[in-house]
């Protein structure tokens, strides 16, 4: 089975998430695309506005309804900062007969050669690049052993960001279709993002 994996902050999942997964799936021929929120992220200053278990909830009522899509709490039960490699180390002593594929942004491609331990994480998966239209990504700048570890798949350009949802919370305006229904619905029993 091969699975893509989607991590992220998720604060809160929206649309463009679930668009770049399905594009994924279907583009890189996945089995199944779990999404798996970060516990606390690495790379972000500021911590997530939703709680974590908040986070949780919602991305279980993004993918309802998405037999290709499952939540995954890998990250949340180990608990602590989310670090890509002991994630993987996990998935693959979890799921022994499971391949696995990152599912990250053109942009962070670019970046991979300089992830905390790249060569071990390239032993154990693969990765799909989204190219966003007019982003220009340099593959001949990436060394071979990473760059043939890599499937690039067109993305189309959707521009929903967790940042813009919350600022139009926090101002009272509708984010209806920038979310799932049913996270929408979250949102305002919630009353996330409110100032």
């Amino acid at each position: 089975m091969l699975v893509g994996i989607m991590g992220g902050t998720f604060d809160p999942i929206h649309t463009g998430h679930l668009i770049a997964a399905e594009r994924a799936r279907v583009e890189a021929g996945l089995d199944e695309v779990w999404l798996m929120p970060a516990n606390v992220p690495p790379h972000k200053p500021n911590a997530p506005k939703a709680s974590t278990q908040q986070r949780w909830e919602m991305v279980c009522l993004a993918a309802e309804g998405n037999p290709f899509f499952r939540p995954i709490d890998i990250e949340i039960t180990k608990g602590g900062v989310s670090y890509s490699i002991q994630t993987i180390e996990l998935l693959v002593q979890k799921y022994p007969d499971t391949e696995f594929a990152y599912i990250i942004g053109a942009d962070m491609v670019q970046y991979l050669p300089q992830w905390h331990r790249i060569d071990d994480i390239v032993r154990h998966i693969r990765f799909i690049g989204l190219a966003r239209p007019g982003y220009e990504l340099d593959m001949d700048q990436i060394p071979a052993h990473i760059r043939s570890r890599v499937k690039l798949v067109p993305m189309p350009q959707v521009d929903i960001s967790s940042t813009v949802i919350r600022e139009e919370r926090q101002r009272s305006g509708s984010v209806r279709y920038l979310v799932p229904e049913a996270v929408n619905r979250y949102l305002e029993v919630n009353r996330l993002y409110e100032s």
